[in-house]
């Protein structure tokens, strides 16, 4: 009797079932004040969705299980609120179980919501339990000092008592009407003990929410909070948003007939964002509210209240050309202006700033003199040989940083981006192997989180002093397979290219080629990481020359860099693409009579673009959820490149896929086309490729279109991510004309 060999799991199958190899990789991590705990999210294996929270001691490196969500859950699956969906929607965030968590200033309490209800874990104890509170619970948070909890449910921001009671005198009951049980907890149905819990703010429509980021804040500005405790634990910043203004949108699911469709306000360019106010709430329920002018600067971007200082806010205009720094007072609600911005063009917005450093000083990231530098007070401490992407903490004695390569370097550094410590003396590289690196510090011990080009995945090194003490396992899968890739760059310009060749390629032919980029704002993909092109090294090892560029617009090289395509995004995003492809050709094997080009989201957009504008250069391209009609876009992210649509009719025009006039010039040659979009997408929704699909079929372009069904703009689904990349491969070589594969 003969053993059939089981037969090897694809790369399509595996790269889904382990979400791009992540699930299993510790992330999100606290480290306690004293240094004694580094927390962090982990799942139990390559393939499980399902986060726990985890606690690492870096005096032994032992690591400690806190909370585990099937056993807090009692083995019963998962079952998320609307609003909850909508938060891991705009934060991409494709895990289970614990995918967030916020912890009390001393960092011995974590709070966290599972199935919209509410838990805790005491991080020196090691025991978590439910608190049984009205929900459903969205963004559960402690007070400072661990005694109470915040959280917002249908709209609604309440507050309640860490050890089970209301942490008042017990004269409010769970619904907040006042009730007869004192304050104290009463067991539930289940046994779960009942919690009481005090709303501070109700919402007074369904239009309204308090404690809510609005969409724009969550998807454009990276603000994902809606609301703030003060250090001294006594009252919070709250967010009020009316939804009111903003224009309704229907997103259905045409195969669930039966289904109403979702009614969902969405801000397009052009047309009126949420009213967003900022109130102080005092656990009394006094209620200030802060005052600015919300006429000149409506967008509320970042919040900060620390101990260092009064409570800070960054607001900007609408046009993200003028922003202001102002300080509050909390008693009054009035503001006053700390440091005020302005830049003809646009103003970005970065992690970990506006702050406060400990003597009072406003630290901010700013455009000056050509660079992106750190500055503190009115000094900028970093020139020209860093790009400064984010501010990781900052301490007394230096702040620590995420930064790229300047332009004014030494030497370039395609697409690395290092830690560096930064003071009045210099600047200090903590980060050493060429990589993507970040990293969390306090109380001492730094986790610094890197990934290379020669290893798998990333690696969670724990430092004490600067000296590693730790590293946090991760169960994250392996491919199986590394990346031939070459980082190089391309043309007059010194495009960041990747170029990747298959595995067994003996360099003795040309080969077609396939770009794989991105190519637009925040979203770099030529990265000194191996498992970022693990995708791409796949296509190339069906046959394909890929190349992957960076061009004007994407983030990491200078101000200028990023904002060269104000008003012209299309016609110089695409140019970059053409000039690093025709340049490569010069020193690699790539046939340019034999290109496809593929991308998602902006990628997808630039995809379209591609095979519509230049014929000449592109032959075939898979267009996933792409932006074609900009002004169906949001406001903050669209209007930053291209203005109003009804002061700049003509510049939305020239930039959109379904104006071109590429669609109808009989003269060209038509160029295929795979257009893919998830009919769930809140955020580049289905009718830009509709729109595209209907313009192209009035033209007599011949183009396919696969719809997916229940799948929104990140694809999660595992089925679904597998086979979106053998119906791409199918189609370029269907349209590239390349011979099929050999049977095995």
């Amino acid at each position: 009797m003969t053993t059939e060999t089981p037969e090897p799991v694809s790369f399509p199958r595996r790269h889904a079932r382990t979400q791009r190899f992540t699930l299993g990789a510790p992330r999100a991590f606290t480290v306690a004040p004293d240094g004694s705990r580094v927390v962090f999210l982990r799942s139990s294996s390559g393939t499980d969705r399902a986060n726990s929270l985890w606690l690492l001691d870096p005096s032994d490196g032992r690591e400690r299980l806190a909370a585990d969500p099937g056993v807090l859950l009692g083995g019963t699956a998962e079952r998320l609120p609307p609003e909850e969906l909508a938060r891991r929607e705009r934060s991409r965030e494709g895990g289970a179980g614990i995918v967030g968590y916020a912890t009390d200033a001393a960092v011995e309490l974590a709070a966290f919501a599972l199935s919209g209800r509410l838990f805790t874990a005491e991080l020196r104890a090691g025991t978590a339990r439910e608190l049984r509170v009205p929900g459903p619970v969205v963004d559960p948070r402690p007070s400072p000092d661990g005694r109470l909890v915040a959280y917002v449910a249908r709209g609604a921001l309440r507050v309640t008592g860490a050890d089970g009671t209301d942490g008042t005198d017990g004269t409010d009951s769970a619904d907040g009407t006042g009730g007869e049980n004192g304050g104290k907890a009463s067991p539930g149905a289940d046994g779960v003990p009942a919690t009481t819990a005090r709303t501070l703010a109700e919402p007074e429509s369904d239009q309204v929410t308090y404690g809510l980021a609005e969409f724009i804040a969550a998807e454009e500005m990276g603000r994902s909070r809606g609301f703030w405790w003060s250090p001294d634990s006594d009252r919070l910043l709250v967010a009020r948003v009316d939804d009111t203004p903003v224009r309704r949108w229907w997103i259905s699911d045409p195969a669930q007939p039966e289904r109403d469709p979702r009614h969902v306000p969405y801000p397009a360019a052009g047309t009126p964002n949420a009213e967003v106010r900022l109130f102080v709430y005092g656990l009394d329920g006094t209620r200030t509210e802060v005052v600015w002018d919300r006429a000149r600067f409506p967008y509320l971007a970042r919040v900060h209240w620390s101990a260092a200082g009064a409570p800070l806010l960054l607001v900007q205009a609408r046009d993200q050309r003028g922003q202001l720094f102002l300080a509050v007072d909390p008693d009054t609600g009035t503001t006053r202006m700390v440091h005020a911005d302005e830049d003809p063009i646009w103003l970005d917005l970065f992690p970990g700033v506006p702050c406060w450093s400990p003597s009072g000083q406003l630290v901010r990231i700013t455009d000056e003199g050509g660079a992106r530098v750190l500055a503190v007070g009115e000094r900028p401490l970093t020139g020209g040989q860093l790009h400064v992407r984010a501010v990781l903490d900052v301490t007394s004695d230096d702040a620590l940083v995420q930064a790229s390569a300047g332009e004014r370097a030494a030497a370039p550094e395609i697409g690395e981006l290092h830690v560096y410590r930064v003071n009045e003396l210099g600047v200090e590289r903590l980060s050493e192997e060429p990589g993507v690196h970040s990293a969390v510090r306090s109380g001492g011990v730094t986790v610094l989180v890197s990934a290379t080009l020669d290893r798998p995945g990333g690696r969670a090194r724990v430092l004490r002093d600067g000296k590693p003490v730790a590293t946090i396992r991760s169960y994250a899968e392996e491919p199986g397979f590394s990346p031939r890739v070459l980082l190089t760059q391309g043309g007059a310009r010194q495009i960041p290219c990747a170029v990747l060749m298959p595995t067994d390629y003996p360099g003795d032919t040309s080969l077609p080629v396939l770009l794989d980029p991105y190519g637009g704002p925040h979203g770099a993909r030529v990265l000194a990481a191996h498992n970022a092109h693990l995708t791409s090294q796949w296509f190339a090892d069906q046959g394909f020359a890929v190349v992957v560029a960076d061009g004007r617009g994407t983030p990491g090289r200078s101000p200028a860099w990023e904002k060269a395509i104000r008003d012209d995004v299309a016609a110089v995003a695409l140019q970059d693409q053409v000039d690093a492809l025709q340049a490569l050709a010069a020193d690699h094997p790539l046939d340019l009579g034999r290109v496809a080009i593929r991308g998602w989201s902006f990628g997808g957009y630039l995809a379209a673009l591609a095979v519509l504008r230049r014929p000449d250069v592109f032959h075939a391209a898979v267009v996933g959820a792409p932006v074609t009609d900009l002004r169906l876009y949001d406001t903050h992210y669209q209007e930053r490149y291209l203005g109003l649509p009804q002061e700049g009719p003509e510049i939305y025009r020239r930039n959109s896929l379904v104006d071109d006039a590429g669609l109808v010039d009989a003269a060209e040659p038509a160029r295929p086309m795979m257009i893919i979009h998830g009919l769930a997408d809140d955020n580049v929704v289905v009718a830009h490729s509709l729109r595209l699909s209907s313009a192209l079929l009035a033209a007599g372009r011949p183009h396919e279109v696969l719809p997916l069904a229940g799948v929104t703009h990140m694809t999660p689904q595992e089925t679904v991510a597998e086979n979106l990349l053998r119906l791409q491969l199918d189609f370029l070589r269907r349209s590239l004309d390349l011979p099929a594969p050999e049977a095995p």
